[in-house]
Order: structure tokens, then C-alpha cells, then sequence
């Protein structure tokens, strides 16, 4: 993985005319960061891109991992009347949907979603199946039915046994959890394309490159049929794919190894 993302990384500041004749390599002959000049021409744009990105990733993973954990943990109690019917309807939603054209009439239509920030927050993202049954999981094979009547017997609430008994002990599947909620939050660049349509301001880091490379391909597509050698070896294809993949994934690269721990531990005792 690592010599992966070393790899990306030289070859996002490569030469272009080098990647085509030469291809990919670890000590390229010629380098050149041209790629990230055209990307960083739209400052004030990829500057935006990425508020918009933090903000959307911090708010929808947060209520992502508070939902997720208001839902689990009574299905983790057995005396919920009902959670079996709960959980399987639950889990039906896994297998199946409504598809592509009810789900957008639902959310622009009914909830009235369409070019609002709420776009790139609800749609698909807010709740996850799996999360919900791997945390359900986490609860079940890890929090003691003891430690839960012991503080019955405290006359603790409900709420304070949830916020002061299990989530203390249930940090890595927490963890585990707001990582998958938070990349899927950061990776996303369909729900933009989909219900952003005049409020191209509100289009995270992810919809700006994706709108650079179509425009790339565009203006090679043009060039092509118009026979223009010239214009076609000017623009950067393959090192701005590469370049934009990096600037993408910075700060995932940054904030993963402080999760890493919990990631590992939450996904093998949550997925059991």
C-alpha cells in the first residue's frame, strides 16, 4: 500500500510526454509539477471544495455515528419488544432499494433537498445497514448484561447507561465505524452530481476534480476530432488523474494512522 501511494505521488509529478513514453516508474527521467499548477489555478475554488468537503465529512459523520449508535444499542437489548421484526427489516434494506429514479424523485421531490447543502448530507449516507448490525454485533459480544444490571440496580436512566457504560468501552467499534461513515462522506461525488444542479458552490473537493478531469477528456475528445496533435500533448491526462488523486486523499493519508488501532480492533470483534 505503501509503495502504492509513493508510486501515485512520483507519478503526479511526472512529465506528461514522459508517462507516454516511458510509463510509469519510481525514478522518472523527467519531472514536472504542472499537474497541480492547473489543478491550483482554481484556488479559490478547490479552497472552498475543501471547506465544504471538512464541513459536510464532520456533521455527517457525526449524526452518522450518533444514529447508528441510537439504533444498535437497543437492538443489542434483549428485552426490546420487537427488535427481531426491527432488525430484519434492517437488514432487508441491504439487499434491496427502491433504485436510482424513486430515490431521487423521493429527495427531490417530497423532502425538496435539491441545490441545499442537505444534499450531500442525507442521501445514502446518513445511515448505514451494515454499520448498524456491525455495532448490534459489538454491543452483544462485549458489553456485559452485568455491568448493565448493576447499574439498573444504580437507578441509572437508560440514557446515562448508554453514554456512561457502553460507549466508554465500546471506543474501537465508535472508531471503526466514523471511519467508514467519514470516507464514504469524503469520497462522495455522486450525490453532487446528482441534486446539485445551479449551486455549483456547494460542490465538495471530490465534484471539483471529477468536473476537472470530464473537462480534460472534453477538450481532448474536441482536439482529437479536429485533428490537433498539439493540443492534445499540452494537456496533462495521466499526471492530473494521478495529482488529483492526491490531493484527494491528504488528509485521509493524515488522520487514518490515529484510527488505525481502533479500526482494526472494531472491524474483526463488530463483523463477528
Amino acid at each position: 500500500m505503501c509503495y502504492a501511494n509513493f508510486l501515485l505521488f512520483i507519478t503526479s509529478i511526472t512529465d506528461e510526454q514522459t508517462l507516454i513514453k516511458f510509463g510509469y516508474s519510481f525514478f522518472p527521467k523527467k519531472l514536472s509539477i504542472y499537474a497541480y499548477k492547473y489543478i491550483f489555478k482554481a484556488g479559490a475554488t478547490i479552497i472552498r471544495a475543501y471547506g465544504i468537503t471538512f464541513l459536510v465529512t464532520i456533521v455527517g459523520t457525526t449524526i452518522h455515528v450518533l444514529l447508528a449508535i441510537l439504533l444498535a444499542y437497543p437492538l443489542s437489548r434483549k428485552s426490546l419488544k420487537g427488535r427481531n421484526a426491527i432488525s430484519f427489516y434492517i437488514f432487508f434494506t441491504m439487499l434491496f432499494n427502491g433504485g436510482l429514479v424513486p430515490s431521487y424523485l423521493m429527495w427531490t421531490q417530497v423532502f425538496h433537498i435539491r441545490d441545499t447543502i442537505f444534499a450531500l448530507l442525507v442521501p445514502n449516507l446518513m445511515l448505514n445497514a451494515f454499520n448498524i448490525i456491525m455495532m448490534r454485533n459489538f454491543f452483544n459480544n462485549n458489553v456485559p448484561v452485568s455491568l448493565i444490571e448493576a447499574a439498573q440496580i444504580d437507578m441509572a436512566t437508560e440514557i446515562q447507561i448508554l453514554f456512561k457504560v457502553v460507549l466508554p468501552i465500546s471506543k474501537p467499534i465508535i472508531a471503526t465505524v466514523g471511519l467508514m461513515a467519514g470516507l464514504a462522506y469524503w469520497n462522495d461525488w455522486m450525490n453532487g452530481l446528482y441534486y446539485l444542479f445551479k449551486r455549483t458552490d456547494l460542490y465538495g473537493i471530490q465534484s471539483v476534480l471529477n468536473t476537472m478531469i470530464n473537462n480534460i477528456q472534453f477538450l481532448q475528445t474536441q482536439a482529437a476530432s479536429q485533428g490537433s496533435d498539439a493540443i492534445i500533448g499540452s494537456l496533462p491526462s495521466t499526471s492530473i488523474r494521478m495529482a488529483i488523486a492526491v490531493v484527494a486523499i491528504i488528509p485521509i493519508v493524515i488522520i487514518y494512522p490515529f484510527v488505525q488501532k481502533g479500526f482494526v480492533k472494531g472491524i474483526i470483534v463488530g463483523s463477528v
